[in-house]
């Protein structure tokens, strides 16, 4: 039996908790965080800061890795733009110069590298451009009511219901109105809430997801209080 000032406690606790939930799966109001700044829930984010049409264009500092995909060229030399799939090693081969370290280079380095190899007996100034086309080594995080919180890989486009599906599902304490995606636009840490059952049913765009995103789906205010309660010692 719960004593009055521990269920007064706790009924003001869920009235809270439902507020929470009813605000977050709102697609008319902006949730509020306190180091994001929150967009509408019906709007989707935009790409962010390190991303062109999802592509890396060196705006930080990510690395080349392993099974990456590179769109490479050199500015007036059609014959040697390409797209190439790092190797395992960490390695891609051009033309002219052969195989060439990209594992763990900026992509800054890497192009670099590629123009002082081409300088090299074969061009005079070569202006090499490099594009990251598919990050296999991005990761995303999704944490909060899924199965299996935790930080991972993506590869190529990746929806929200994709990330979702990486993290095992929803457990069956989560707000499927209530996911929200934080993400860096602008210089600005930004958030927008989406509903997933919106998503599932075709009434709403399933939202690509970026290296670095952080989502966090929300639990069910009602049943995650009643849980706290029941798991509580004092109870």
């Amino acid at each position: 039996m719960f004593n009055g000032s521990k269920t007064r406690t706790w009924l003001v606790a869920l009235c809270v908790l439902v507020m929470l939930t009813a605000c977050a799966g709102s697609n008319t109001r902006p949730i509020a965080d306190g180091t994001a700044r929150a967009v509408m829930g019906s709007q989707e984010l935009p790409a962010p800061d390190t991303t062109v049409d999802g592509r890396y264009v060196g705006k930080s500092d990510y690395r080349v890795g392993a099974l990456d995909l590179l769109e490479i060229s050199v500015f007036g030399i059609e014959e040697f733009s390409r797209t190439v799939r790092v190797n395992s090693s960490g390695q891609v081969t051009l033309p002219l110069i052969g195989a060439i370290e990209a594992g763990g280079k900026t992509v800054q380095e890497l192009e670099t590298d590629i123009s002082e190899r081409l300088k090299d007996g074969y061009l005079q100034n070569p202006q090499v451009t490099v594009f990251v086309a598919e990050f296999t080594s991005q990761r995303i995080t999704v944490e909060g009511a899924v199965n299996q919180p935790g930080i991972y890989p993506i590869t190529g486009d990746t929806s929200l219901l994709q990330a979702i599906a990486l993290a095992k599902g929803l457990d069956r304490v989560a707000n499927r109105s209530g996911i929200i995606v934080f993400r860096t636009i602008g210089g600005q840490r930004m958030a927008a809430v989406f509903d997933l059952r919106q998503i599932r049913a075709g009434d709403a765009p399933d939202p690509q997801v970026y290296g670095d995103d952080i989502i966090v789906v929300d639990e069910s205010g009602a049943r995650s209080a009643w849980r706290e309660i029941i798991q509580s010692p004092d109870s």
